[in-house]
């Protein structure tokens, strides 16, 4: 597997809203390490936002373990961080062509990922004037901060307290590392491991609707 060679472009999956109108938002819901856009999708029911659209791309890269599992980028500790530049220009590319498909503005799209995910939303989505961002069981990467930026998206960072993968501590220094460049956050803490649970999609229903108002 080569995390150098540059990918083209991300597959995804496109979920019109159930009620063919066109869409109020947008939500773009990115998978962790070695799951796939499948998975997310496979939770739409649960998000209950029937008037938004909601579209699951896959990460570009093979995962190292696994025949059907996909990565942002390369986590093993020989190559930490492999392939995070390219799969950050390609998300950025993506999330700007999606304007021009589905109609809806970026400061009508949410962006949310979990885990990888999560820390893919926070490299690209603090640069961005996206409606807002959702961080599940995410962390920040070390050069993810904005310099130089008044403002930032509406942000949403949820985490389990009992995460055996990304600790608790990832979640509390995103918010630190956030709060101290003048940005607010909303916070979530769930008696939860390294999950996506009801909870956590619901506060991120009940973040959608807040948001995009």
């Amino acid at each position: 597997m080569n995390f150098r060679s540059k990918p083209l472009s991300l597959q995804f999956i496109n979920v019109p809203p159930a009620n063919s109108q066109p869409p109020v938002g947008l939500i773009v819901a990115l998978h962790g390490w070695g799951a796939n856009a499948e998975d997310v999708a496979s939770l739409l029911p649960y998000f209950q936002l029937p008037n938004y659209q909601f579209v699951f791309p896959n990460a570009p890269y093979p995962h190292p373990y696994s025949a059907v599992g996909k990565a942002w980028y390369e986590l093993r500790m020989e190559n930490m961080y492999q392939g995070l530049a390219e799969s950050r220009q390609l998300l950025t590319d993506f999330l700007q062509s999606l304007e021009s498909s589905t109609g809806v503005p970026l400061s009508r799209t949410i962006l949310c990922g979990f885990s990888q995910g999560g820390a893919m939303t926070l490299e690209v989505g603090l640069k961005l004037p996206l409606a807002g961002l959702t961080v599940m069981s995410g962390y920040l990467h070390p050069d993810a901060l904005p310099k130089g930026q008044s403002q930032i998206p509406p942000t949403l960072v949820m985490h389990g307290t009992q995460d055996e993968v990304v600790p608790l501590s990832a979640a509390i220094k995103t918010r630190e590392a956030l709060q101290s460049m003048g940005f607010t956050v909303d916070y979530l803490e769930f008696d939860a491991g390294h999950e996506i649970n009801l909870q956590m999609l619901e506060a991120l229903r009940n973040f959608v609707l807040k948001t995009i108002a």
